[in-house]
């Protein structure tokens, strides 16, 4: 299940912007698709699921409103494909949230989910075992 829906991003980003990306048929362009908007929300989604899975239990069973945020500022980029200019709001909002999604994979942000982060790998302790001293003060005493 997404994130977010086709009614997060109209309240995000207007309805006119997703006339304007959506709708092929009609000229001018004057109602939603919502087959690719679903097709991006399905995409962000499995972005973030590749990022979250890492350390947190899918689903999870509550999305943070920050997840909402990012899989809106994600299938936006997705919806405007090629068309998204590499220095604009959009391609910022879209780095911006696979920095954060990053941050998580890592450990150096959490969600604030329920549900039981994976095992961590490890954890064990390191033992190591040296031979006896060479030099000692008593054998550098008669030097």
């Amino acid at each position: 299940m997404p994130y977010a829906s086709q009614q997060d991003l109209i309240d995000r980003f207007g309805e006119a912007e997703l006339v304007q990306l959506t709708d092929k048929v009609n000229r001018p362009a004057s109602t939603i698709d919502p087959t690719p908007i679903a097709r991006a929300l399905t995409d962000a989604t499995a972005l973030i699921d590749s990022y979250v899975g890492k350390l947190y239990r899918l689903p999870l069973s509550s999305v943070p409103a920050i997840l909402v945020k990012y899989a809106c500022d994600i299938a936006r980029y997705y919806l405007h494909g090629k068309a998204a200019e590499k220095d604009d709001a959009i391609t910022r909002a879209f780095s911006e949230a696979q920095k954060w999604l990053e941050g998580v994979s890592n450990g150096l942000v959490t969600l604030e989910a329920e549900g039981v982060a994976a095992p961590q790998n490890g954890g064990g302790s390191v033992r190591a075992v040296t031979a006896n001293r060479v030099f000692t003060r008593d054998s550098l005493r008669h030097l």
